[in-house]
């Protein structure tokens, strides 16, 4: 039987969905990114996105669900209301978004007739982000499975492993890491002080890695 290399990656722009991309374009999948809009103030994230599908020689679908940023008024991702901090607080949370990412991306996995959906969660999110942790992702996939009478596995590949694991890995697949957007904000510059930007700059010291991001501070 031939195997089935068609799958659907959710591309925010950051550095974990590119390398996660970057990973399974290295597997040989035929890709079929998925970014989306969804009121966040970094708009520069959908930007990015597009840059990187540019530059596998691909395009992503944006998925405009701008009008749920009324849905998301508790986070600061899409209220400028709330201060976005350098460490993690409960206002980052941008409530069962992955859930909402997920489920557009069965329904496209099964349109295009993909077996696999492939998003970035990793160790260093589970213990802040609930819709990251692997008791999620798999209790999804069966929800998947049962709601559309389909075979569709939810990936995350960099399960288990940390942020600067993650660094490393986009180095070996030679990620052009200085086109991924990190930062919760929309400056030039990734801003240097939010807690996606702090995280950041710790994962590439610990990897001992050169860091080719510009930011502010």
């Amino acid at each position: 039987m031939i195997e089935n290399k068609k799958c659907v990656v959710i591309l925010s722009g950051g550095l974990d969905s590119v390398t996660v991309t970057y990973l399974v374009k290295s597997q040989g999948y035929q890709i079929y990114p998925l970014t989306f809009k969804y009121g966040q103030i970094a708009v520069k994230e959908t930007l990015a996105a597009q840059k990187i599908a540019e530059y596998i020689e691909t395009n992503t679908k944006i998925i405009d669900l701008t009008a749920l940023r009324d849905i998301f008024q508790t986070s600061a991702l899409v209220n400028r209301n709330i201060p976005i901090t350098s460490e993690f607080t409960t206002p980052i949370i941008v409530p069962f978004r992955n859930a909402i990412f997920l489920s557009t991306a069965v329904a496209y996995a099964v349109t295009l007739g993909a077996n696999k959906v492939f998003y970035g969660a990793h160790d260093s999110d589970v213990c802040f982000y609930p819709d990251c942790r692997r008791e999620f992702y798999e209790a999804f996939e069966k929800a998947a499975k049962l709601g559309t009478d389909k075979n569709i596995a939810i990936c995350a590949p960099y399960n288990g492993k940390k942020k600067v694991d993650i660094v490393k890995a986009a180095v070996a697949l030679n990620v052009p890491l200085e086109l991924t957007w990190s930062c919760y904000l929309d400056g030039e510059k990734h801003c240097g002080q939010c807690e996606a930007c702090v995280e950041r700059k710790k994962a590439f010291i610990e990897a001992d890695i050169f860091d080719p991001t510009k930011y502010e501070n």
